[in-house]
């Protein structure tokens, strides 16, 4: 009888641990799998989405609202659907013993649903005040930090911190009243001691009636007292579950928001792109002033191999010309075709992977400059990184760092001069062999000897490739096979420099007065 009751509560210790143990891996799986998910689909919203979301929101998504939802699974839904379980069979026990009392003790239960739901609505309500806080304080966090160059140079410090702590206070007392509902709502279960009293009023009435033993009222009793324990981890648990659902929500919101630009239906490989570009009245307008067309109309063929400078004021197009041909966003109106084929007729990776791009202020990842090379082409092998570095004359300033390709970047790649950066930017479009090239302002904010070094580079990527530059030294443009000037989203000119000079309107205009300008500030120099 001794070894049965050791090895029937052994058995019932391992049964335990293996139900904790296989639903916490079930849970973490699954969780792990959502977050990769959300990740993915992060990554595939559109430029229109990341403008305007914060990103310090997005990470605490992806981050905390992930934990908290693993940690309700894990340590809160095995226990409340054993609760519920427990539960049942007792009421199922109850009814079986005595139907009347039975009634009785659950005339109450409505009572306690109804104080249970409301106070959870409530601690719902402040659950998703304290989270929107809590990514306000992560947004704030986040924007300080990628800007604290400017902070610091501005001396924010101070406002900054303050504008955190208030939100960090407002935090503190939404937790705190999160915390008091939820005592309040575990205070509830205590409604059901009145269901002990009226059985025990009606309980004690049926025995003298002699309608029921003492033995029988006893038994009852002690299985209404069995289930009253449920009922208050019930109690405790809804509190944790429903702040988990707050977060569950906040996921479910983003994953139901549709990407923007996407796989067309059908949409096929591209093949390898011969270069030829054609722009045929398209129009474009953001989302955020959808009655001011960044684009209008605009239409203009480039030739496989051409070099075509795009030129104008700030403001008039033409990064959200080239936005289009990669299809960051498409446009309203018109049609873009490469080789003749609308672009939409292509998955976008494919599309993407056969145009490189240069900007003016590269991004450089927090890895290896090998890795950052590697980027353009994933896949790439040692040697064609050297060699993409050798064309972007990266490879000599790289050799000189303590560890090389090896060496590893800080974030953004600060820790590397402006023209260090773009060298590397220019191995990495330059190891994608892609037959599109897109340059956006590449030699801005460099010195002289810089700029030669990028400029030979440059020259050398994109040597046979079709080329738009997006310029404002028209001295860089003059050199090029086509130059449009752009201006309030319309080609307003386009020809060669000299045809451009003779036809004497905008873009001559503006040539002469930046020659002007430079002339000044060259006789300036020799004056000094």
């Amino acid at each position: 009888m001794t070894f049965s009751i050791i090895g029937v509560a052994a058995l019932s210790a391992v049964s335990a641990y293996i139900s904790i143990v296989s639903l916490s891996i079930a849970a973490s799986r699954i969780i792990t799998e959502i977050r990769s998910e959300l990740y993915a689909h992060l990554q595939r919203l559109s430029l229109a989405f990341h403008y305007q979301a914060k990103s310090g929101d997005l990470l605490t998504r992806i981050t905390s609202d992930i934990d908290r939802i693993r940690d309700v699974t894990v340590n809160h839904a095995l226990p409340l659907m054993i609760n519920v379980f427990t539960l049942v069979c007792m009421v199922g026990v109850m009814f079986w013993m005595d139907w009347e009392l039975a009634v009785i003790a659950l005339a109450v239960f409505p009572v306690f649903l109804l104080s249970t739901l409301k106070i959870t609505q409530r601690i719902r309500q402040v659950a998703q005040r304290q989270r929107r806080r809590e990514s306000a304080m992560a947004a704030t966090a986040a924007e300080s930090m990628g800007a604290i160059k400017v902070v610091q140079a501005l001396s924010l410090e101070t406002m900054l911190a303050q504008l955190f702590a208030h939100d960090n206070r407002k935090s503190l007392e939404e937790c705190a009243r999160t915390q008091q509902f939820s005592a309040g709502l575990k205070r509830t279960a205590e409604i059901m001691a009145i269901a002990t009293a009226l059985v025990l009023w009606r309980g004690i009435y049926l025995v003298q009636q002699g309608a029921a033993t003492p033995g029988d009222l006893l038994v009852f009793i002690t299985y209404l007292k069995t289930a009253f324990k449920p009922t208050r981890e019930l109690a405790k648990q809804m509190a944790k579950i429903t702040r988990g659902i707050v977060s569950a929500e906040r996921i479910i919101d983003l994953l139901n928001i549709a990407p923007e630009v996407q796989d067309a239906k059908g949409a096929i490989a591209a093949p390898p792109f011969q270069g030829a570009i054609s722009f045929r009245n398209v129009s474009f307008a953001y989302q955020a002033e959808p009655a001011k067309p960044t684009l209008k109309d605009l239409s203009f063929e480039v030739q496989p191999g051409e070099h075509i400078a795009l030129v104008g004021p700030s403001g008039g197009g033409k990064s959200t010309l080239v936005s289009l041909l990669l299809r960051l966003y498409d446009p309203q109106l018109g049609r873009i075709l490469i080789d003749g084929q609308d672009l939409r007729r292509y998955q976008l990776d494919s599309l993407r992977s056969q145009i490189s791009i240069v900007l003016q202020d590269s991004i450089l990842f927090g890895t290896s400059i090998r890795d950052n090379i590697a980027y353009g082409a994933l896949g790439a092998t040692d040697a064609e990184v050297r060699q993409a570095a050798k064309l972007a004359n990266a490879h000599d300033f790289i050799m000189a760092l303590p560890e090389g390709y090896s060496t590893l970047m800080s974030e953004r790649g600060v820790t590397l001069s402006g023209g260090q950066r773009q060298r590397v930017a220019i191995a990495r479009a330059a190891i994608r062999k892609a037959p599109i090239v897109i340059l956006d302002e590449p030699t801005v904010g460099l010195d002289n000897k810089s700029e030669q070094a990028v400029n030979e580079a440059l020259s050398r990527l994109t040597q046979d490739c079709t080329t738009i530059l997006i310029t404002h030294d028209l001295g860089v443009s003059q050199n090029y096979d086509q130059i449009l000037y752009i201006e309030s989203g319309q080609v307003l000119e386009q020809g060669t420099h000299a045809e451009l000079m003779q036809q004497g309107q905008h873009y001559a205009a503006l040539y002469q007065l930046q020659s002007a300008i430079d002339v000044k500030n060259s006789s300036h120099e020799v004056t000094l």
